[in-house]
């Protein structure tokens, strides 16, 4: 884990800016931000509609919001971009997404689902150069433009591949997760169970590798620790909720103890 120095303050532990969420999908962006902030980052500012901000700022009151014409003095001021959760694939935010890339973010940056989708349909987007990506094999399958049962039947190959065209950390989400590097090292998580599979899951993945990317972790790292945390969490929490009954909004609240078993 990083290193909490005891003379410190919020700003110590890094600000992540998450835009995420949409008018049918406002609780991807509550699990991202609240997972960021229990991993131990220090500020998110979420960024979206009015409606996900209204629905979010119903269940914490832990997460800083802002407007979405606000993006550009957002970017200035954060160490971390989240981008993706439960965004959508409309018009409103596929404009988001190109206004924020043609703002050129030179922060660690994290994308995530319809942004994987946005991203593989959109040509001339420069990624920053600490940029992750984190899709699934389906998400995979059209960054690569391939068949998804090409991805499933060698996953360290795609991931490799991913990472070479798009010049980022790539995490190939499966039921073992391939972390890759830019420069092609491979990292094969072993943590988790079938609770994982669960609608919102992979929005509290992205939480904890933004969180952990503000706290000072360089991407591979921050995308292995999370990958690894995110897995312990299913797999203390099956042990009181069996891996039927975990919900991803449960994941969050065993982010410490996943934690503790580093300490």
């Amino acid at each position: 884990m990083p290193v909490r120095p005891e003379i410190s303050h919020k700003g110590t532990f890094g600000r992540v800016l998450n835009i995420s969420g949409s008018d049918f999908m406002p609780g991807a962006a509550y699990l991202s931000s609240v997972s960021a902030l229990t991993v131990g980052c220090g500020y998110v500012f979420l960024s979206s509609t009015q409606m996900v901000i209204n629905a979010v700022s119903a269940q914490t009151q832990n997460v800083v919001f802002v407007p979405l014409s606000d993006i550009k003095n957002q970017l200035e001021n954060a160490n971390v971009l989240l981008i993706g959760c439960g965004l959508s694939q409309s018009t409103q935010a596929i404009s988001v997404f190109k206004v924020v890339f043609n703002l050129k973010p030179s922060i660690p940056t994290v994308i995530d689902a319809d942004g994987l989708n946005i991203l593989s349909n959109t040509e001339g987007i420069k990624l920053p150069a600490e940029a992750i990506l984190t899709p699934h094999p389906k998400e995979a399958a059209r960054l690569l433009n391939v068949e998804t049962e090409k991805i499933l039947a060698d996953t360290v190959f795609y991931a490799k591949e991913i990472s070479k065209k798009y010049k980022c950390v790539t995490v190939l989400k499966t039921h073992k997760t391939v972390v890759c590097s830019k420069d092609l090292d491979i990292y094969v998580n072993s943590t988790g169970n079938s609770a994982l599979a669960k609608a919102g899951s992979g929005d509290v993945l992205s939480g904890i590798i933004s969180g952990l990317l503000a706290q000072g972790c360089e991407p591979f790292y921050a995308a292995s620790l999370g990958v690894y945390l995110h897995g312990v969490c299913a797999d203390i929490a099956k042990n009181d909720l069996t891996e039927y009954g975990v919900m991803a909004s449960d994941l969050i609240r065993y982010i410490p103890l996943a934690i503790k078993t580093l300490l």
